[in-house]
């Protein structure tokens, strides 16, 4: 690292490895040197798609130290995919998931050596910007770009560590819209940005979850779960919210427990009545306990309003897969040094 910063002390992405990959895009296809670069500006022009028409996405994945001392990234290949189907939505040529895949393993096996001890990680962030020097393309995708890769290492996302968080329903203003709401892109986050500061600054709330038409959807950051001793329900999968390859571990461990999981639409009604608990899941995030939630200026707490038993329980089973040292039955790891 170009620094010694703590990745636990400083705030979440904000500490950058020394290396990146980068492939150039141009009229269809993409190429890729096979060779790291040092983490350095680009240079833009001012008139750049990406600049005028948000021709944007990435992908966030992590890679974490095994209880053996070496560095696995997990699930890549399901992120790899879900990076192919962000920039298909730009009607940009999809890269092919050998070459991304490629990007991301150079990046992340050249800056291994700044994976932090668990429960730290270091984050791999693929994005893709459009760079068509063209400020008449409002209706028409960039056909110039770059897709690269840098890493940072990461302490907890949530500052104060595996903590009960607090949530705002937010029943008018859906999180993004529809057509885009499974894409990792930047819009989709600028517009939960508004509600998500006003939230905090009035109620002091860590998140706002988006309930709009009375279905309780995903905050502007995790897919939401509810869980207690014998069920876990989560929403089903659309194209109004992100497919999240945390969330899909959830169910998939969640099952092999016992649990009873549902994937189905979820009420406000339902939600602040529930009895038992409530997590986050997410890339970053990992499984977040929901301790209470706002509703209309009223706080509902969930159980005691402290780390649930169950999400603990689903959360350790997902982290010893992560750090090694439970069996990988799934082959979610990749290993890279």
């Amino acid at each position: 690292m170009t620094t010694t910063l703590d990745p636990f002390a400083e705030p979440f992405g904000t500490i950058f490895s020394d290396h990146m990959t980068v492939a150039t895009y141009e009229n269809g296809s993409y190429s890729y040197s096979g060779q790291t670069q040092p983490l350095q500006p680009f240079s833009m022009h001012p008139g750049s798609h990406v600049l005028h028409y948000a021709s944007t996405c990435f992908e966030g994945l992590k890679a974490h130290r095994q209880a053996d001392g070496s560095v696995a990234i997990f699930r890549l290949d399901d992120h790899v995919a879900r990076m192919q189907e962000s920039i298909a939505k730009f009607h940009v040529e999809t890269p092919d998931a050998t070459l991304l895949k490629q990007l991301i393993l150079d990046a992340a096996t050249a800056n291994a050596g700044d994976t932090p001890p668990n429960p730290g990680s270091l984050y791999i962030r693929p994005a893709f910007i459009g760079t068509l020097e063209n400020i008449g393309a409002a209706a028409s995708p960039t056909t110039s770009g770059l897709l690269y890769v840098v890493n940072s290492p990461v302490g907890d996302y949530f500052k104060g560590g595996i903590r009960p968080l607090s949530l705002l329903i937010e029943t008018q203003q859906p999180r993004t819209t529809p057509q885009f709401g499974a894409v990792k892109s930047g819009a989709n986050y600028a517009m939960a940005l508004g509600p998500t500061l006003k939230a905090k600054a009035d109620h002091g709330v860590d998140q706002v979850l988006f309930a709009a038409g009375d279905d309780v959807t995903e905050t502007g950051a995790a897919n939401f779960f509810l869980i207690d001793d014998t069920t876990v329900i989560t929403r089903e999968l659309d194209d109004s919210f992100l497919h999240g390859i945390t969330r899909q571990s959830a169910v998939t461990l969640a099952k092999e427990l016992g649990y009873d999981v549902q994937e189905r639409k979820l009420p406000v009604d339902e939600l602040i009545s529930w009895q038992g608990e409530a997590f986050l899941s997410g890339t970053a995030a990992v499984l977040a306990p929901v301790g209470s939630i706002v509703l209309e200026g009223q706080k509902i707490t969930f159980g005691d309003g402290q780390n649930g038993p169950n999400t603990l329980r689903l959360r350790e089973a997902l982290t010893n897969i992560q750090v090694g040292k439970a069996a990988d039955t799934h082959s979610w790891m990749t290993k890279i040094r």
